[in-house]
């Protein structure tokens, strides 16, 4: 989804992830996946946030099913996700429980993706982490894995963790052992519910002090992001010699199976180098 993010890039093992998530998913009554942000062709930091999806370990998948059908590149863009929560009598969102939306297929296919042994973790909204529990009658050590966290009501996020070819992955902090469906929701509950504060009672006053002239304060531009604020490990990546073209890079699926073709790289055009060294620019060229 969204092409024109060009977002769709990440490592072998994650690429391959998704694939065997969607066909996994089949067998839970998924018929297919939206896929939103993987990351950049480089990785690094987005213009539009997603602080995590720098290091191609990262997926989005929507947690609304692929229709019987190829999406058009123009329905790609503009189709919006659809959350799963319930709503209130006022038609807004209730971050206490889920909505019809929320089906068997969509408990299946969380489950499917925290049950691989590649995931460290899958970031659910607090809602949609306690209707898992709910549900989960069987075998609960999945449920570990999956995290409550603000605003993902309509996608899960997922994280690889370090692969086996990439020494310098430092890994997260493992979750605690216990299904995660006690204390650790209740908190997330008082977080989603704060309590109303009594309102001040107004005060009298007789004489009303004279207003303060606001002074004027200049908004700061923000600067855009450079190689130097980056780790040192960055420039290699940059630097490094890059693939013929985009479709070189991108994966295939030969006899129903994932087949990402060996990447014989071509130098970087000194235009391409001149460019690496200065800001970090959105990509140019325009997935397929």
């Amino acid at each position: 989804m969204r092409l024109s993010r060009n977002r769709r890039w990440g490592h072998p093992d994650l690429i391959k992830m998704v694939v065997k998530l969607s066909q996994d998913g089949k067998k839970v009554g998924w018929n297919g996946l939206l896929v939103g942000d993987l990351s950049q062709p480089r990785g690094g930091p987005m213009l539009t946030g997603h602080a995590s999806h720098q290091i191609g370990l990262d997926a989005d998948i929507w947690l609304t099913q692929m229709p019987d059908r190829r999406l058009t590149r123009r329905e790609r863009e503009r189709l919006s996700a659809t959350s799963v929560l319930a709503r209130k009598a006022n038609g807004r969102l209730s971050p206490n429980g889920v909505g019809p939306h929320f089906t068997n297929a969509t408990f299946g296919i969380i489950k499917t993706a925290a049950e691989y042994k590649q995931v460290e973790r899958v970031l659910v909204h607090p809602a949609i982490k306690r209707e898992l529990c709910r549900r989960e009658i069987g075998d609960r050590t999945w449920l570990h894995k999956v995290r409550p966290y603000f605003g993902h009501h309509y996608h899960m996020h997922i994280r690889l963790s370090c692969p086996a070819d990439s020494p310098n992955c430092r890994p997260q902090s493992k979750p605690k052992a216990n299904d995660g469906c006690g204390k650790e929701l209740d908190y997330w509950h008082r977080i989603m519910n704060p309590r109303k504060r009594k309102p001040k009672p107004k005060v009298l006053v007789k004489k009303p002090k004279p207003k303060k002239k606001k002074k004027v304060v200049k908004r700061r531009v923000k600067r855009e992001i450079g190689i130097a604020d980056l780790p040192a490990a960055c420039l290699g990546v940059l630097h490094a010699a890059e693939p013929l073209n985009a479709q070189a890079a991108t994966l295939n699926m030969v006899a129903g199976q994932p087949f990402i073709p060996e990447l014989k790289a071509a130098p970087a055009s000194a235009k391409r180098r001149r460019a690496l060294v200065g800001l970090v620019t959105t990509p140019t060229f325009r997935p397929d």
